[in-house]
């Protein structure tokens, strides 16, 4: 059962909540990927097959040679024991460079495989909805992406060719032992099948346990990157002990469960070793008692022992592979289970563009909820199209879910939200997210020039108009004083710059969008006074035609808003201008004067 954490009001999960597949419908789905370079997996089979072939005659040989050696009683025929020996060396030789030929084919094979597999999987993740981000640790999402596909590349390059190689080895010791001594292959009825037998049933057990080590790597990976993204707040609040605790609890589970799962599986090649050793034995006694009846020859006992060594050995690893092939099918499990995770419910086949945009929002009798308790309860909110409103209100109240139901990362489960008139439903979520510039809380930039990080949302973009937007926004001056202006490269999401000035690269990334609604939630958040002054101007002008959904906890900001909507328990219990609210002595004017009360 995969653990669950709740993290703003949203249970968030650390594992992905699927039926268990079966082995067989695992292989199924990996085989689409394999078939895709099936000319390359055919030649690798037919080299291996020549490989193996080749190994297998050097035991016959051995044979012969040792034939060659008795047969004289007392003459020695050197010039077949070398023409012989000499046979076992080329094609010992030749068998060793095929090997070589099959294994850098088949990680040639297996990059192209994960390359493949990781590419779908990325892009079935741009095509998720936001509702699956909430409820997953981004951790255990990119242990999917590395560790588990990892896996799979290494049992793919390895494993495959060893369990192809074991089993044409098998499979031409067999004919070979057959071919000498039908009567000492009788021994391998009794012991193939008991190890066959013990084999099956520890892969069985043992796949669980691989699973369960890739479920709590995943738990592990998502605190470690919850915890080093918060980790000043940790620092500031002097809580290092508590989260080394709480690190160190899931990595000792990780460890735990590796190390369960590895000392299971390492147990059962010794015990599959122990067997075929004892029908080693079995056959050298049996063996000479028939050389001494004469029903067989020292040279074919020989062949047979070497050949009984080849059938066994490949046995013997081929539980060591299967206990792998467990650990990459645990892994290919959760791969295919993210790879099933519903996508981003379609458009509707009639969806239409919004094009010509006036921005009259209207939500009416909005119902919704991320759990079983609502969030917003019968809302309605009517914004002519121009207009700027203010969504204010308590934490928890469901100012950022008035943002995810406008911006249809959800959708109401009653009521309707339409946009000029049209319901957001019917139209494309392309078109009515490109309707809407956002500058969020929490700021969002990659690694790549700050030229990079304005640009990225308007294609075909240049330099001046980039400028002009920064200088709107009041960060121009900040950019130029950069060792290399507009080409300065901002690393880890921005971290070698103030966190007010990511702030403000966001508001100027949204300037140059220039669309015709605008959505601030908290633009103004980490920017200090005296700066959130002096790009009030700004803000101003770039609000200037356009609708405007702003949510601020600074009631300050928000004075010259055309309607301010007061929220409370997913209600507007307030609605109206500044100074109507103020005299009417309501909720908000409550709120705003606890805010000046507070600061004074």
């Amino acid at each position: 059962m995969a653990k669950s954490l709740n993290i703003g009001g949203k249970a968030q999960s650390t594992s992905f909540e699927r039926p268990r597949a079966s082995s067989a419908s695992i292989i199924k789905r990996l085989w689409k990927y394999l078939y895709i370079y099936k000319w390359i997996l055919l030649a690798a089979v037919l080299l291996s097959l020549i490989s193996n072939m080749m190994a297998l005659y050097g035991p016959k040989l051995s044979g012969l040679a040792i034939d060659a050696l008795s047969e004289g009683r007392g003459r020695v025929d050197f010039n077949s024991v070398f023409y012989y020996a000499r046979l076992m060396i080329v094609f010992y030789i030749l068998s060793s460079v095929l090997s070589y030929a099959i294994a850098a084919i088949m990680v040639h094979l297996a990059r192209n495989v994960v390359y493949s597999m990781r590419k779908d999987v990325y892009e079935h993740l741009m095509r998720l909805p936001i509702s699956f981000f909430d409820t997953h640790q981004a951790g255990d999402i990119i242990s999917v992406l590395s560790y588990d596909i990892d896996t799979v590349s290494a049992s793919l390059s390895n494993d495959l060719v060893q369990m192809l190689a074991s089993l044409v080895t098998v499979a031409g010791s067999f004919l070979m032992m057959l071919s000498i001594s039908p009567k000492l292959i009788l021994i391998f009825v009794v012991t193939i099948p008991i190890s066959i037998i013990f084999t099956r049933y520890r892969s069985r057990r043992v796949r669980p346990l691989y699973r369960k080590r890739s479920v709590t790597l995943g738990m592990l990976n998502g605190f470690a990157e919850e915890m080093t993204g918060g980790l000043r707040t940790i620092k500031a609040y002097g809580r290092e002990e508590f989260f080394q605790e709480g690190f160190e609890t899931r990595n000792r589970e990780a460890c735990d469960s590796n190390y369960e799962a590895d000392a299971f599986a390492s147990a059962t090649g010794p015990a599959v070793n122990f067997i075929n050793n004892f029908s080693l034995a079995l056959i050298s006694i049996f063996g000479a008692l028939l050389y001494m009846a004469g029903s067989i020859s020292l040279g074919n006992v020989s062949s047979f022992v070497l050949y009984s060594r080849k059938f066994s050995g490949p046995i013997n690893e081929f539980s060591n592979i299967i206990s792998e092939l467990q650990s990459a099918l645990a892994a290919a499990e959760r791969v295919f289970m993210l790879l099933d995770e519903p996508l981003e419910e379609p458009d509707a086949p009639d969806a239409a563009e919004l094009c010509d945009v006036k921005g009259e929002v209207e939500l009416s009798g909005v119902s919704f909820g991320y759990g079983e308790e609502a969030v917003l309860r019968n809302f309605d909110l009517d914004v002519p199209g121009g207009k700027v409103v203010a969504i204010v209100g308590p934490t928890g109240a469901g100012k950022t879910t008035v943002i995810n139901l406008l911006m249809r990362f959800y959708d109401p489960q009653s009521g309707t939200i339409s946009i000029d008139g049209k319901d957001i439903r019917s139209l494309t979520r392309k078109s009515l997210r490109r309707s809407w510039s956002m500058v969020l809380q929490d700021t969002w930039l990659f690694t790549g020039t700050v030229f990079e990080n304005l640009a990225y949302g308007k294609e075909g973009v240049g330099l001046e108009e980039v400028r002009r937007a920064a200088e709107a926004a009041r960060i121009d001056g900040f950019i130029r004083s950069l060792p290399k202006g507009y080409d300065t490269v901002l690393k880890d999401g921005g971290s070698n710059i103030s966190k007010g000035q990511r702030q403000l690269l966001t508001i100027a990334r949204a300037m140059l969008l220039d669309a015709p609604m605008l959505i601030l939630d908290e633009a103004t958040s980490n920017v200090d006074t005296s700066t959130e002054q002096s790009i009030q101007s700004a803000m101003l002008r770039l609000m200037e035609g356009k609708t405007c959904f702003v949510i601020a906890h600074r009631l300050s900001t928000i004075q010259n808003a055309d309607i301010i909507a007061v929220l409370k328990d997913g209600r507007i219990v307030e609605q109206g201008r500044h100074d109507e609210l103020i005299r009417k002595g309501g909720y908000y004017c409550e709120l705003y004067r606890s805010q000046f009360e507070s600061v004074s």
